[in-house]
């Protein structure tokens, strides 16, 4: 249809003469409601971004020089980051004289992800950097399906019944 006929049908109709296609030959228009249209498309996106998981970066300070209770505790924490879905990057910290023994620092992370087996995949291995040995867990899939599943019975006490 002729680009002149389209306008005066659109005008007649009270639409928008819309270019979907301009790459293609010959250029394809829509007729409708732009503004209905703008307002839906928002609506889609804004629906899609709610039902979208963000997933955090968290952080879990040590030291070499760390105490087991203390060592225990935070791998607590880091258990309860990674079934709540988030990754967690464990950072083992030095300072004067502990940087001249890093293998300390990489028995302290290995041993955290030797707890945290089941649970954690090592995304990044550990390394250093400047003052610090950093390493970063992500929760696996495993983790996450038992975890949707708890969730599913805790939400409906009364499916048990």
């Amino acid at each position: 249809m002729p680009v002149a006929k389209a306008r005066e049908l659109a005008r007649e109709r009270d639409y928008d003469l819309v270019e979907v296609a301009p790459t293609s030959t010959p250029p394809v228009c829509r007729l409708l409601d732009y503004g209905k249209f703008k307002y839906e498309q928002t609506k889609k996106e804004h629906e899609a971004r709610k039902k979208q998981k963000s997933v955090f970066l968290r952080e879990v300070r040590l030291r070499p020089k760390i105490g087991e209770h203390d060592l225990e505790f935070k791998t607590r924490i880091i258990k309860k980051l990674l079934n709540e879905g988030d990754k967690v990057k464990v950072r083992v910290l030095f300072r004067g004289r502990e940087i001249t023994h890093p293998e300390r620092g990489r028995a302290l992370l290995e041993r955290v992800v030797k707890e945290l087996e089941g649970i954690a995949t090592v995304e990044t291995v550990p390394a250093m950097e400047i003052r610090s040995m950093n390493m970063i867990l992500a929760p696996t899939k495993e983790s996450q399906a038992t975890k949707k599943d708890t969730d599913a019975q805790t939400e409906d006490p009364q499916s048990s019944k």
